[in-house]
């Protein structure tokens, strides 16, 4: 009782210091599992771990008896990797253009073969297993790549490519390795061509394929027509993942983990129904499952496996070789004829630190192999484990120095924030992006996501109570936050909860009708996107009117004047400033707190169209109405 929830504790407290420090979380989990499992065996009198995933009939410890550790492993893997492959979306790859997609193609396929040799020839690996390595170290992973990019204020072409790169390698390098796996299993860990080992190859690769897309679909229809209660949702979905998986692998042994990967990627790509909900319950689940999980592994090493490369020069060269080699070599063939610069390449070469699924699916396949007596993969674990710490470790403690010395990192926080996507927020979002600026619109109502998605806005369904604001990769380089949403106490809670996150260079709300009521001289000096209009009035506005549009100033003391006719004609609303420079100027409550160059300067508004000016008589210049 004491190790199950001493495992649980440590855990989850690993991932909480993982998020405070901002570092990958399998940093820590695997450096408590190494310390409470081989290294304690260095200290301990008998030379037994104090923490011993199998029962050991010497010491008389252990958490599993017999094979029920691999059990556990190989049915909290086939779920994560379910919950990776929903997170697959085939528009996102026919979306994130050429570089990515090469990255994710050819830069894996240089991995695969480079890497296959690299383990034959210089680790002296037999073939199987160092193509099953090759396989494994394919994968980047988000879990890994997302605090290095949240820890260093990366241009946006920069983390852009290893966001998109990590996201969509994940169950893409886990397809690749769980086939090679599989080759070995029906070979009986050999290479030769046989009629038996390709007829049980293909027939694994058969069934993972067919089965997993007929229980997608099976799920799918159920979800869709209502068959399972909402309460029961996550838990029934669970449990369809686990009958699937163990079914698969009743047809044909080692089939199961090929099939759930093939499930999950089919059903992410169908229109499922509170697919949010499930994604939501699987990614909490995972962490649970991560947390306990990769203490057991790295517990699970001997301290003769660590030392098989621990005081291996081979294993260091073969480190050097995958980070120094492969991975420039996959990043410049893929990138060659892009616009990226030379020195993002090099920064993209340098960070390729790999993640929980290479680990997780390493050591699966290590006991499984080692169980069934492949010579050579006693290797497979610790080598893996050896090249996801080295990465981690590295990239972690050198990203931003090198991405300073590289000069990759973004020169300024000039992205736009916009909380809440009506109407008014989507023609305020379209004017900023077709200005040059990177503008993302975050709000819950999934309609309202879409409709600004369709017109070339990155928006996201994102619920602002919850922690998937901070999450967010895009928001980078935002320095400048807008709540715009029709519910006051949101409005309040994104200016105080993440003024400071994202509003660097500025936060403002939209005024309450409370406060329109009020004297000028009682409302906030700062803060407030417009003194004039509140959401009902803006979006009203911004119905009849759905345009922008800019109306040049000659000297900053005509400012009011037209803010006054416009207002006055409740048809346009006055939004910003904006100079030649793009530099965008949010309207004080006080005038003179404006700290602009004189001359060309435009006042940005929504709605009716006015006439040209013809200074100095502005009055002229309004249409009698």
């Amino acid at each position: 009782m004491v190790e199950l929830s001493s495992i649980i504790i440590l855990g989850i407290f690993a991932q909480w210091l993982a998020w405070r420090i901002r570092i990958p979380a399998i940093l820590p989990l695997i450096l408590i599992g190494l310390l409470v499992g081989p290294l304690s065996s260095l200290i301990t009198e008998d030379g037994h771990k104090i923490l011993e995933p199998i029962f050991n009939e010497k010491y008389k410890i252990g958490l599993f008896p017999g094979e029920y550790l691999f059990y556990f492993v190989s049915l909290a893997i086939g779920i994560i990797l379910f919950e990776g492959g929903l997170t697959l979306k085939r528009k996102e790859i026919t979306h994130v253009g050429p570089v990515i997609l090469k990255l994710i193609t050819i830069g894996s396929l240089i991995t695969f073969i480079g890497g296959g040799l690299a383990a034959h020839y210089i680790e002296q690996l037999s073939w199987p297993i160092s193509f099953l390595f090759a396989g494994l170290i394919i994968v980047t992973g988000p879990t890994v790549i997302a605090p290095i990019l949240q820890n260093v204020p990366l241009n946006r072409n920069v983390a852009t490519v290893l966001k998109w790169e990590g996201i969509l390698i994940d169950p893409i390098g886990a397809l690749v390795a769980v086939l090679v796996f599989e080759f070995i299993q029906s070979s009986d860990g050999g290479v030769e061509f046989t009629s038996h080992a390709l007829i049980q190859f293909f027939q694994i690769l058969l069934i993972g394929l067919a089965l997993g897309t007929i229980a997608a679909h099976v799920l799918y229809q159920l979800i869709k027509r209502a068959m399972v209660p909402h309460y029961l949702l996550n838990v029934f979905t669970l449990a369809f993942v686990l009958g699937v998986f163990v079914f698969s692998d009743v047809i044909a042994y080692e089939s199961g983990l090929l099939t759930v990967v093939v499930m999950g990627m089919v059903l992410g790509n169908l229109d499922v129904p509170q697919l949010k909900e499930i994604l939501s319950f699987k990614e909490s689940l995972s962490v649970l499952l991560i947390s306990i999980l990769f203490i057991l592994l790295a517990a699970n090493i001997n301290i003769e496996e660590l030392e098989l490369i621990l005081t291996n020069w081979r294993s260091y060269a073969l480190f050097g070789f995958v980070i120094l080699v492969l991975r420039p070599l996959g990043v410049f063939i893929s990138t060659r004829g892009s616009d990226l610069r030379t020195n993002e390449k090099i920064f993209i070469s340098w960070v390729g630190p790999r993640g929980i699924v290479a680990a997780g699916i390493a050591s699966l396949f290590g006991i499984t192999l080692t169980r069934n007596g492949v010579p050579g993969a006693e290797y497979i674990t610790p080598l893996v484990f050896m090249i996801v710490l080295g990465t981690v470790m590295i990239n972690a403690a050198t990203a931003r120095l090198t991405a300073r010395w590289l000069g990759v990192i973004q020169k300024a926080s000039d992205g736009i924030l916009i909380v809440g996507a009506s109407l008014a927020s989507r023609v305020i979002g379209k004017y900023l992006m077709d200005h040059d600026r990177h503008v993302v619109i975050i709000d819950n109502n999934s309609s309202n996501v879409k409709k600004a998605q369709d017109i070339g806005l990155e928006a996201f369904d994102v619920n602002i109570y919850t922690s998937d604001l901070t999450d967010q990769i895009e928001l980078l380089d935002v320095g400048y936050m807008l709540a715009m949403t029709a519910n006051a106490d949101v409005n309040n809670f994104a200016v105080d909860r993440y003024g400071k996150v994202f509003g660097e260079n500025g936060s403002f709300r939209l005024i309450t009708p409370e406060e329109l009521k009020k004297e000028k001289v009682s409302l906030p000096k700062q803060g407030l996107l417009t003194y004039t209009d509140d959401y009902l009035n803006l979006n009203e506005v911004a119905r009849d009117f759905p345009e922008m549009h800019e109306i040049q100033l000659e000297h900053i003391d005509q400012l009011e004047e037209v803010m006054e006719k416009m207002n006055a004609r409740n048809q346009r609303v006055p939004l910003f400033l904006r100079d030649t420079s793009g530099e965008i100027h949010i309207i004080p409550l006080d005038k003179k707190e404006l700290k602009v160059a004189e001359g060309n300067l435009y006042l940005v508004y929504l709605g009716k169209k006015m006439e040209t000016i013809d200074y100095p008589a502005v009055e002229k210049q309004l249409p009698e109405e």
